[in-house]
């Protein structure tokens, strides 16, 4: 668990301002025409802390995901390959539906931190909401007031779809080396 929530933190801390570029870039008429050139625009007329405005929700997103993910592969598996034999076929099934189930469990959150990373001025501006939001809450109510408890939910269906694959190839890849790696050794014995 300790290993884990260390690796969380030091994978968000160097992707979350890769995210907020990216995001910024696939904005609706996004002013930025290329990596470098958002990564100066943002930093000059928002600071060095706009590459991390989102760090604390993408960590409570990614805490509950990862939980959310293994425990429904566990407990898949328990009921699809219980003698825990290498089965691409169980590997396939528990690893895409365990991503199906965390991403949309945590899509909330993913919406929160997509608009903390954007700072969509048209939002913002319909909200009259001048200057940069900040934290958890405050990106929570902003939500809510444009769009009640269906905007939490806006992108959930792609979400679900990009991570079913994702976590599927993850899964089956990581089972099939551990087979691999085990048979290997035990031939060798």
């Amino acid at each position: 668990g300790i290993a884990g929530s260390v690796a969380t933190l030091l994978h968000d801390a160097v992707m979350n301002p890769a995210e907020v570029v990216k995001q910024r870039l696939q904005m609706f008429n996004s002013p930025y025409t290329s990596v470098l050139g958002c990564v100066r625009t943002v930093q000059r007329t928002e600071g060095f802390g706009a590459f991390y405005r989102s760090y604390t929700t993408q960590l409570t997103m990614n805490v509950p995901f990862q939980a959310i993910h293994f425990i429904t592969y566990e407990l898949l598996q328990e009921h699809l390959n219980p003698h825990r034999q290498y089965n691409p076929r169980s590997h396939i099934v528990a690893g895409a539906v365990a991503g199906a189930v965390a991403a949309a469990a945590t899509t909330p959150l993913d919406v929160c931190k997509t608009l903390l990373n954007t700072q969509e001025n048209t939002a913002l501006s319909s909200l009259n909401i001048r200057g940069h939001l900040s934290g958890m809450a405050n990106a929570f109510s902003t939500v809510y007031q444009l769009g009640g408890l269906p905007g939490f939910f806006k992108g959930v269906q792609a979400r679900v779809i990009y991570q079913m694959p994702s976590t599927a190839i993850a899964w089956s890849v990581y089972e099939f080396f551990k087979y691999f790696l085990t048979k290997h050794a035990l031939e060798k014995k």
